[in-house]
């Protein structure tokens, strides 16, 4: 296991995190976001080993390629119809709604324009993020923590992500927890989201997956059926 340390506009903050597959290996990163002015405080610490035991493994980002912007936006920003509860006045798409960081750092700031004092900075391609709010190229975002403000949309992606919530999380191979356990996850591991049943979702990582409870992760909703 090793600290990953990084630097935090003048604060630094060690993150420990492990994964490792009862057989062959998965590393989930770990996921940051900072205050632009203040300490971080608390930190991701502790090492899990696969089902049948193992060495732990250094964490790594999420690979692949499904990269793509925050879904289609065609047409000038702003109000171009009558507003629609529950949808975004921009994007028509429902709000609120999870997407993901795209970038490796992601400015948070107090209002939706380059004017606006940056409050945030999520430190994490592909974590989880919620959008709240819309205007023009501008979404109101916030993390698991409830943290964030507006960012443009270009920083933004439509591939589904989740971070684990609870200290340990077993990763199975079916939904059920009477059904074989193929690895354990740690608090702040994120994972690409597939798919998702009432109660169960099937998460992956560097071309390792299982099913989770779904109220161990936090980047879908309670009621969300996904296939």
């Amino acid at each position: 296991m090793r600290a990953v340390t990084m630097d935090m506009r003048g604060t630094t903050a060690a993150v420990v995190c492990a994964l490792a597959l009862a057989a062959g290996g998965i590393a989930l990163a770990p996921r940051h976001g900072h205050a632009a002015t203040g300490a971080v405080t608390g930190a991701v610490t502790g090492a899990v080993t696969g089902a049948a035991g193992g060495a732990p493994v250094v964490p790594a980002s999420l690979t692949g390629g499904e990269v793509g912007e925050e879904f289609p936006e065609d047409g000038e920003p702003g109000l171009t119809g009558p507003r629609i509860p529950g949808r975004g006045p921009v994007t028509n798409l429902p709000l609120p709604r999870f997407v993901s960081l795209k970038t490796d750092e992601g400015n948070a700031r107090r209002g939706p324009s380059l004017t606006h004092r940056i409050d945030w900075v999520f430190k994490h391609r592909n974590m989880p993020l919620r959008v709240t709010a819309e205007f023009g190229h501008w979404r109101r975002v916030e993390d698991s923590d409830g943290q964030g403000g507006w960012v443009h949309y270009s920083m933004l992606s439509g591939v589904r992500t989740v971070v684990i919530e609870t200290p340990v999380t077993d990763l199975h191979l079916k939904p059920g927890d009477d059904t074989p356990v193929m690895a354990r996850a740690e608090a702040g591991a994120i994972a690409r989201l597939g798919d998702c049943d009432a109660d169960w979702c099937r998460i992956s990582a560097d071309g390792e997956r299982g099913w989770v409870r779904k109220a161990d992760i936090w980047g879908v909703d309670a009621a969300e059926v996904r296939d």
